[in-house]
């Protein structure tokens, strides 16, 4: 019986090698995933990347900030530096369960955490929250880049303030592209 039941396993492995050598390469070896994020809306945002200079409205220089692909162009990450000399980052990706754009921002100031997508002129609008280290304090909070026909963006952030029921701008910046050596030139002190 025990030389029955071992014939029968091994004529039913020797079966089994027999059909895996008869399966067509294709069958065997697993289909490659497309490639990650290369759906265009994973593309909304890139109008702002790129290496920058920011100017305030009445043309002072703000700062510099570098918008990078990362993780096979399914992360924006942002490096701030401002004119003072402080920083800042955010991560800023395209989620396709929610279809909507999100940014996570963090300074030594604040958080902002804010989500979105393109307006109908082309803008992207992100609409959340800013919350500072210091006091706590939580207001709503939007932000809005719209691409320029010359190349720049223009930045602008609004905070809402509860006490006066308001809108107020919290910052506007025109980002200019730069070369390194641009930038380097642009940021030094006078």
């Amino acid at each position: 019986m025990r030389r029955l039941i071992l014939s029968a396993g091994a004529g039913l492995a020797l079966a089994g090698c027999a059909l895996a050598q008869e399966a067509t390469p294709e069958a065997q070896a697993p289909a490659s995933p497309p490639p990650p994020c290369q759906a265009d809306a994973y593309h909304d945002f890139d109008f702002w990347v790129g290496d920058w200079r920011v100017t305030a409205p009445n043309g002072q220089f703000a700062g510099t900030n570098s918008i990078t692909r990362e993780e096979s162009g399914c992360l924006l990450l942002e490096s701030w530096t401002s004119a003072g000399g402080t920083t800042g980052q955010s991560y800023n990706y395209y989620n396709p369960d929610t279809d909507k754009w999100r940014q996570v921002w963090v300074s030594a100031g604040a958080i902002i955490d804010y989500e979105g997508g393109l307006t109908e002129i082309g803008s992207m609008k992100l609409i959340g929250s800013i919350t500072y280290h210091g006091t706590g304090q939580s207001s709503p909070f939007t932000g809005e880049w719209t691409p320029n026909e010359d190349g720049t963006v223009t930045q602008h952030f609004e905070q809402y303030n509860a006490e006066t029921d308001e809108w107020a701008a919290w910052f506007t910046g025109t980002y200019t592209r730069q070369d390194a050596e641009a930038v380097d030139a642009a940021s030094a002190p006078n």
